[in-house]
């Protein structure tokens, strides 16, 4: 067997195993659920713990000499505190082991002798039955067996010695006799004798005069350092490895997984990163005159003996750091398996677990700790000796009986939590991967081992139910309570995997072939194999799951059901028609449904409701109906075109009219004419067409016809083409902007002159119109949304007139038409609103930026008198002759409505928000006045009536109310600006000292708003009304 061989592969690669990252086991898919160890391989993990085993228990019995030195360690006189309470812990002293099957008096050599093993007993796991010497060593080869091996030279320099060397040469010539504990260890760890020596020597070293010292006190790899030297070495590298490894434990110990946190900045640490760094080129000198060695030992000392609160601590803290302390205590409970057949467990497991306690001061290990560990290690040895035993597996889980037990316990330290979800997550991972998938790895020879897996798979879940967190990036996030039914899930997941692997071969010609025999025999096929199935799960798994699920066969089948009825769907969803193939199809599916209902009702007769929660679950095939299913689809289909025109539309529209005699968009007149076809196609299908199946092909139309709509009007917003409003400030006549317009005026009065006699080369006298393509293409979209409503009104009379629609079978729709007369009514809604945004748009785009340099830019610049309004008036009825040869008939009273709305405010914000170029003398009202009147009259002429005279004058009120205010005296806008000021702020009167607060600019102007008045007065050029404004808000004067 090639045991060996794979523990050594597993062991190899644990170093490379990233915290943060998914790291499986070699030859394995188990993670391993403790953290990664930088630098160090497991060579140097495993010589390491055995090192720490044998420091920890030099005081027992077999791993001294002939007298054993005496030190103690904080587990002597508590060893057996808690016994009770664990498995896995040691049991010496119990059951037949007595005083006289440990380690006896520390003056003679012990052997294991014990016939029976509690820890066996309690886990489950079979006696060796091998002869009652076991292993049997020659005296006086085995390490710790001679003096010779003690001796300070004896031995240590005569070159390299082979691991086991000591105990598998057997000298037929000399006695033998069984084995101690200390050399069954070193044998299990693979430790050479000439290491096992040298270690011995330099605890011998380290205790002289010191015989009371504690293991815990002892800083092993230092003390290593300091009493071995080369020449206790086979040759320089060899030297080099073994002090590389010695300096590599103490930077992980006490740089990189300290127990007590580190600053980064710490004076020691710095020192001791420099002497690792030091020693990966050539070994550092560790004599006794060495500083290096002097600073070394300083540094590692003061590292190892800091504590928590500052205050003194009688342990050092060098190998208690999390990872590297588990690292080290897996690696000594893996030497529990026999190096000869890694299945078997050595049957002086009791000892060696008694003795592994007493590492536990040294690494940091608590009895929750190793119970995990323990826990862990039996089942990684389950799962790498390719799961061919096991009552290794049974261990396991009569250890997670004890994880459960301290689980529980309200005391639980952080670290431990974290190792518990980790540990159990990969064990769980692992366990719960088979069993969602048991017809793969299971089978009919194999199935027996579900009732050992299953098992550790609920507890493990259990306990990770238990109020287990678990930090996944930001915060704690507690895991799913798996207190629910595990196996019901492993059940419905492991039949979906396996009807998976029943279909794969034929998925892909199920997907590919088109309509006819082909298709429809893999159909046929499947449905045989579905049974096949379900009878198999019947036959070889309900059996053992029923223990854990008392229907586990019923649920097995409710998942067939719907799986078979998964492809049933798909192989239909490519079919728009009722075949031959298909009804046999739809037939033999019926049949299929009845042989697995028919095993639901035969699992469930003992249940208390008889199946009928199973039985629910089973979505009925339905066979009968089809057709109207068929027929849904097709209507699915159909919509996807008209979703598919839809998206062209967004993507290739260019709203220019599709010819003069159909100003709209093409792609409207597409969308129209594709509904219409389906409509009419829609009732020539063969069968009884109802209400619902109208509503259905309806709702999905009017769906899209929403979003086209939306589409449509797309176009902005009004307050995109509005200016910005100009700071306030007060008339200034002395302003520079004022005198450089005077200059000017004499020539564009001459240029005025010159345009209103002279003929233009362009087009005579008449302007052209100044309407932008934008704008022109904005009265298309308005066009579109009218053509959209007429040909809606068509489509829907001829659903509603048609004598095949019959009545409906849903309440849904069975008052369809006494609620409404329209199938659009929503559709309908979105067009008037989208008509009426796109009027709005249209027009602020024509008034603020077509028209923008004949309006808003230089109406009443500089003096009233010389920018009058009728160079705008002749370009807007130029621009209303075009949109009217443009817009549909429909469409021409909303949109020139709107046009007269944005004039109206263009005008107004000519008046109060005209900023640093125009300023208005009381006189120059009559003037304006009349500018208005002209204007309102184009609007009223315009057009054959479009908007009614009434219409205007209520439109324009707001104007002729500003209008009238620029009348008024100063001094009367003074006052009622106070006045209307006082009353809006609720302040009352304003007293001789108090000062008027500044009125907001809502946007929304009249003649009472204080705003407005305001407005008129920084716009009024006299004296008054400058120092009025200066005295009560300090506005700027105009520059």
């Amino acid at each position: 067997m090639n045991h060996h061989h794979r523990r050594e592969s597993f062991s190899v690669t644990i170093s490379n195993m990233g915290g943060g990252s998914t790291v499986v086991c070699p030859n394995t898919d188990l993670l391993w659920p403790f953290g990664k160890l930088n630098g160090l391989e497991h060579d140097d993990i495993r010589e390491t713990a055995y090192e720490i085993f044998f420091t920890a228990c030099r005081s027992s019995p077999g791993f001294g000499g002939r007298t054993a030195l005496t030190f103690y360690s904080t587990h002597n006189n508590n060893d057996n505190h808690g016994e009770a309470g664990g498995v896995g812990g040691g049991g010496g002293g119990s059951n037949g082991v007595g005083s006289g099957s440990g380690f006896g008096f520390s003056g003679r050599k012990e052997v294991v002798t014990t016939p029976t093993s509690r820890v066996k007993r309690a886990l489950g796991l079979k006696m060796l039955k091998r002869s009652p010497s076991r292993r049997m060593s020659t005296i006086g080869v085995a390490g710790g067996a001679g003096t010779n091996s003690l001796s300070p030279g004896g031995g240590s320099g005569s070159g390299h010695i082979s691991p086991g060397a000591g105990f598998l040469t057997v000298q037929p010539t000399r006695p033998r006799r069984p084995l101690t504990s200390a050399e069954i260890m070193r044998q299990q760890m693979r430790v050479t004798e000439q290491s096992d020596s040298r270690l011995r020597k330099t605890l011998l070293r380290t205790l002289v005069g010191q015989t009371g010292r504690r293991s815990e006190t002892i800083i092993l790899p230092l003390e290593l350092l300091r009493h071995l030297k080369t020449s206790e070495f086979g040759d320089g590298p060899e030297y080099q490895l073994w002090q590389r490894r010695q300096l590599k434990v103490l930077e992980a110990g006490l740089l990189l997984h300290p127990s007590i946190p580190l600053d980064k900045t710490n004076n020691y640490a710095m020192r001791l990163r420099e002497i690792v760094r030091q020693s990966e080129n050539k070994p550092i000198d560790t004599s006794k005159t060495s500083d290096t060695m002097r600073t070394l030992c300083n540094v590692v000392v003061s590292l190892s003996w800091r504590s928590t609160n500052g205050n003194p601590s009688d342990v050092c803290h060098w190998a208690d750091g999390y990872p590297l302390n588990i690292h080290l205590y897996v690696a000594l409970l893996q030497s529990i398996f026999d190096v000869r057949d890694e299945t078997l467990v050595l049957d002086e497991i009791d000892e060696l677990l008694e003795l592994m306690k007493k590492t536990w001061s040294i690494l940091g290990i608590t009895r929750p700790v190793h119970n995990l560990c323990f826990t862990w290690v039996l089942f990684h040895q389950y799962v790498v000796t390719l799961q061919m035993e096991p009552d290794l597996l049974g261990a396991s889980h009569a250890m997670l009986a004890e994880v459960a037990n301290d689980a529980k316990k309200l005391d639980r330290e952080a670290l431990y939590v974290k190792l518990l979800t980790s540990v159990l997550a990969s064990m769980q991972g692992w366990t719960e991967k088979r069993l969602l998938s048991y017809h793969d790895y299971f089978q009919r020879g194999s199935v027996g081992l579900i009732e050992n897996l299953l098992p550790l798979a609920l507890s493990s879940s259990r306990i990770l139910g238990d109020d287990v967190t678990i930090s996944q990036g930001k915060g704690d996030v507690k895991l799913i309570d798996y207190s629910g039914d595990r196996v019901d899930y492993y059940i419905r997941a492991s039949i979906k995997t396996a009807f998976s692997k029943v279909i794969e071969n034929t998925k892909a010609k199920i997907l590919a072939t088109e309509e006819g025999e082909e298709a429809a025999a893999t159909l046929l096929h499947l449905a045989k194999e579905t049974e096949e199935l379900a009878l198999r799960e019947r036959e070889c798994f309900s059996p053992i799951l029923k223990r854990w699920h008392s229907v586990a066969a019923g649920v097995a089948s409710v998942s067939l059901h719907q799986c078979y009825g998964s492809i049933l769907m798909q192989y239909l969803a490519g079919r728009s028609f009722i075949s031959r193939d298909t009804v046999e199809v739809l037939q033999t599916a019926g049949k299929l449904e009845k042989v697995l209902v028919q095993m639901v009702a035969e699992d469930t007769e003992e249940c208390d409701d008889g199946g009928k929660g199973l039985v629910q679950e089973m979505v009925p095939y339905e066979v009968d109906s089809i057709i109207l299913r068929l027929l849904r689809q097709w209507v699915e289909e159909n919509l996807k075109r008209v979703q598919e025109c839809l998206f062209r539309a967004k993507e290739t529209e260019t709203w220019n009219p599709k010819s003069k005699s159909e100003p709209y968009a093409q792609s409207a007149g597409e969308l129209m004419k594709l509904a219409k076809e389906i409509i009419d196609e829609f009732f020539e299908i063969p069968i009884g067409i109802t209400e619902d199946l109208v509503h259905d092909l309806v709702e999905g139309l009017e769906q899209l016809f929403q979003e086209y709509t939306t589409f449509v009007a797309s176009c902005g917003s009004r307050q995109s083409y509005i200016p910005t409003l100009p700071p306030l400030t007060r008339c200034n006549r002395d302003s520079g902007f004022l005198k450089l317009w005077k200059r000017a005026t004499l020539c564009t009065a001459v240029r005025e002159d010159f345009s209103h006699t002279a003929p233009s080369l362009s087009d005579g006298h008449h302007p052209r119109p100044s309407t932008s393509r934008g704008t022109q293409r904005l009265y298309i979209r308005l066009n579109t949304l009218h053509f959209l409503s007429s040909h809606i009104h068509s489509l829907n009379k001829t659903l509603s007139l048609n004598p095949r629609v019959l009545p409906a079978t849903r309440k849904r729709y069975r008052h369809r038409n006494n609620n409404s007369s329209s199938y659009f009514d929503f559709t309908y809604a979105g067009i008037e609103s989208a008509c009426q945004h796109v009027s709005e748009v249209a027009a602020y785009r024509l008034i603020f930026l077509d028209s923008n340099s004949v309006f808003y830019e230089s109406l009443y610049v500089g003096e009233v008198a010389n920018t009058r309004i009728r160079p705008a008036l002749r370009i807007m009825k130029q621009n209303f002759t075009l949109m009217s040869a443009i817009l549909a008939d429909r469409a021409q009273a909303l949109a020139m409505r709107e046009v007269m709305k944005s004039s109206f405010e263009a005008f107004l914000m000519v008046l109060l928000a005209g900023g640093y170029p125009r300023v208005f003398y009381r006189s120059d009202h009559s003037l304006i006045e009349e500018d208005f009147e002209n204007l309102k009259r184009v609007f009223c002429t315009c057009g054959e009536g479009l908007i009614p005279e009434d219409i205007v004058d209520r439109d324009a009120e707001t104007v002729e109310g500003v209008i009238q205010l620029m009348s008024q005296p100063t001094e009367q806008l003074m006052e009622d600006f106070s006045i209307v000021t006082c009353e809006t702020s609720g302040m009352g009167m304003v007293g001789s000292r108090q000062k008027l607060p500044m009125p907001p600019t809502t946007g929304r102007w009249n003649r009472s708003d204080p705003n407005t008045i305001l407005r008129v007065l920084c716009h009024r050029n006299d004296r008054v009304a400058n120092q009025f404004l200066k005295k009560s808000f300090q506005l700027p004067k105009r520059r």
